[in-house]
């Protein structure tokens, strides 16, 4: 196939006719699950390079997707999975062993595993297009291009390039939509939904766009205490700052600008680690951003809706989850509890589809997850309260809450009932986890994966088919070098699933000579 200039008339033309064959496509396999149907899988985290640098052992989140080789139990499935790097083979053994219903044999004949032998730190998407003769054995590998599709973590002008050298279509959102996932988008979205969200202004470019609308921000809610400073492009709230209104005492909106502009350089406490104001003013100009006001509470939560809208343009809730959040003010993302709290799920529920319903008119496809922040009217531990719900952003993407619940249906065989919010087994056991791709210990490095699950066979951790219950580990690539690794704790109930965690946790401390973490 002749190669295209990137984002040209032609590539544009190309990409469309590929895309106009996906509804069909889906349509197909969606209907038998046994048709001949392959899959190429290229989990690149095409986002801001610099922005990645702030997560630790971030070249291994491409492990994230090798979920997706639970798709092999559908006995015509093909599979092409392409990293950056070769995989350990204990890590892809792990994965075919929780199989179930399909002989392991069987489905590894069905992949094929590709890598760029490049461990540099740009895009994956982008090293597969440097390698034409990669790009050639991917195509190759795919087989009959009439049933297959390529899928990614997110796409970009870099996944479009891609799926249109293979042939294939992309199921993503068009990167022309991208936009409306950034920070200035998503309050656009929000706003023509018609849900809550924290006043603020977006599309903001400079230094003194940040001071206006800090200031404005001041002269409308005079007990404000603090404010967030946003990047575009920023994810798991590493693009974050926060700005604190204390000394904001001008009597003007003048006024109380060249203040918080004299300020700007020393006040803002960033999320992201040794971040400082040239860098990420620097990148602010760039991406552009937005200012809002920070959800004061004492008691407040982080809940996020996931949904999709499928090939067809129909938009579906999925699952609803807690966040687990850290970094200094409680932005960073840590985990998640699937599901949410059962006092206010349905309503977060009914909030991320009026957000679905807005992206699929607009073309998105794809999955995507509605993060709020909720405040309830008293204290939750001495009975029932109201909880208002703001909404904050939409990562449009596979996020850090899409590869735990995928990983639970394909363990179970089991449906999400939107009508309760739960997740129930074949058996109609409800299931539900605790999932974090932050379990991290400087004690851990030097673990290998066959160590990882040599202790966790040995504990009696390991996931159990019978009894559909334990823990998936992922991240095991990033283990030995950074002593991090992520895990799906699935239980009954979330005692269970939470007694899980700790218990894996307590066993990998002893395990690597002490408790203290």
């Amino acid at each position: 196939m002749t190669t295209m200039v990137p984002g040209s008339p032609e590539e544009l033309a190309a990409f469309a006719g590929l895309q106009a064959r996906l509804a069909d496509h889906f349509r197909r396999v969606a209907a038998d699950v046994r048709l001949p149907n392959t899959v190429v899988v290229a989990p690149s985290l095409s986002l801001d390079q610099e922005e990645l640098n702030k997560v630790s052992g971030v070249h291994h989140y491409e492990e994230r997707l090798l979920y997706m080789l639970m798709l092999l139990r559908r006995p015509r499935t093909r599979l092409v999975f392409v990293t950056s790097q070769q995989l350990d083979p204990i890590i892809v053994d792990y994965y075919m062993q929780l199989l179930s219903g399909v002989p392991s044999s069987h489905a590894r004949r069905r992949l094929t595993l590709l890598h760029c032998g490049d461990a540099s730190a740009q895009p994956l998407t982008a090293k597969i297009l440097a390698r034409p003769r990669l790009v050639r054995r991917i195509r190759e590998a795919a087989g009959d291009l009439s049933i297959a599709h390529l899928a990614c973590f997110n796409s970009t002008g870099l996944e479009r390039s891609l799926a249109v050298q293979l042939g294939m279509p992309l199921y993503a959102n068009d990167p022309a939509l991208a936009d409306l996932g950034t920070k200035s988008g998503c309050r656009e979205i929000f706003r023509e939904a018609g849900i809550r969200f924290p006043d603020g202004f977006e599309r903001l470019r400079d230094d003194r766009d940040i001071a206006r609308a800090l200031a404005a921000l001041k002269g409308m809610h005079p007990d404000a205490r603090r404010a967030v400073v946003k990047l575009n492009e920023g994810f798991s709230g590493e693009g974050n700052a926060l700005f604190s209104f204390q000394g904001i005492d001008g009597s003007t909106e003048e006024e109380r600008t060249r203040q918080v502009l004299d300020r700007l350089p020393t006040a803002l406490r960033y999320e992201a680690r040794n971040e400082r104001w040239e860098r990420f003013h620097g990148k602010f100009q760039q991406m552009q951003g937005v200012v809002e006001l920070f959800v004061e509470g004492e008691h407040k939560r982080s809940p996020s809706s996931q949904n999709r809208v499928n090939a067809t343009g129909m938009a579906q809730c999925i699952s609803t989850h807690d966040q687990v959040l850290g970094g200094p003010s409680g932005q960073v993302f840590e985990g998640c509890t699937f599901p949410a709290d059962a006092a206010y799920r349905l309503q977060v529920q009914d909030a991320g589809m009026q957000v679905a319903e807005v992206l699929a008119r607009k073309g998105v496809i794809g999955r995507f997850a509605t993060d709020f922040v909720s405040v309830p009217d008293g204290d939750p531990s001495r009975g029932p309260v109201t909880w208002t719900h703001h909404a904050i952003e939409i990562n449009l993407r596979k996020g850090g809450t899409t590869h735990p619940f995928l990983t639970l249906r394909f363990l179970t065989d089991g449906d999400y009932d939107p009508s309760t919010g739960e997740f129930l087994s074949q058996t109609g056991t409800p299931k539900c986890y605790f999932a974090s791709d932050s379990l991290k210990s400087d004690r851990y490095r030097g673990l290998l994966p066959e160590d990882l699950i040599d202790i966790s066979v040995y504990h009696g951790l390991h996931f159990h088919g019978a009894t559909e219950r334990g823990v998936v580990f992922h991240l095991m690539g990033a283990l030995s070098e950074f002593g991090k690794l992520g895990l799906v704790c699935i239980g009954d109930n979330l005692q269970q699933a939470r007694f899980l965690h700790r218990r894996t946790t307590q066993v990998l401390d002893e395990e690597t000579g002490g408790a203290e973490r």
